[in-house]
């Protein structure tokens, strides 16, 4: 099977996520700087892949399942490594990871049911928003007046916020159309 770009693309941000892995496993000034550029090229070809595939219409079957599962990796990847440098707390990673899973699953299931449930604005926000705060957390400068790390965790928590509000949209959303082609309760 031969990848077009926006594949390559997606399959480069995996590949790029052990490299991230190990950079994070140690701590310094060159090193975070290093985990910070390699964090950031993976996380802006989640933005050129998309944008080459619905340009030049090139979206395929792998792309569709490979990409968010991509995204999901190399956020989840980084915020591990930042729970073991003890630079998050475990149950905010929790959080995230847990509306991850119930978001895939409930969608999965939609699926299932014929009613596919696209990403919304809000998920567009909390991508952006864990990036952010995953690169300040890395870096924790002390700058000025104000700690990278700091304002790290405050854009950390409302990602959190977000991803949870959206997850219950997305499950609000459900329930709606369940409700709508009489297909009664969970079964």
């Amino acid at each position: 099977m031969q990848l077009n770009t926006p594949n390559q693309l997606t399959v480069l941000r995996v590949a790029l996520i052990p490299v991230l892995v190990f950079s994070l496993s140690y701590q310094g000034f060159l090193v975070d700087l290093f985990s910070v550029v390699v964090f950031s090229l993976a996380a802006i070809t989640d933005y050129y892949d998309g944008h080459l595939a619905r340009k030049y219409n090139l979206v395929t079957d792998f792309g569709k399942i490979m990409d968010p599962v991509a995204d999901k990796l190399l956020v989840a990847a980084a915020l591990i490594c930042l729970v073991e440098r003890g630079d998050v707390a475990a149950f905010a990673v929790i959080l995230l990871l847990a509306r991850e899973f119930a978001v895939t699953a409930l969608r999965a299931v939609a699926s299932s049911h014929g009613y596919v449930m696209p990403a919304d604005q809000l998920g567009k926000w909390k991508t952006g928003l864990q990036i952010t705060a995953i690169i300040m957390l890395i870096l924790g400068w002390q700058l000025w007046f104000v700690s990278l790390q700091v304002l790290g965790l405050i854009i950390l928590w409302l990602a959190i916020i977000i991803a949870i509000y959206s997850g219950w949209r997305y499950f609000v959303d459900y329930m709606e159309f369940r409700k709508s082609h009489d297909l009664g309760d969970f079964q």
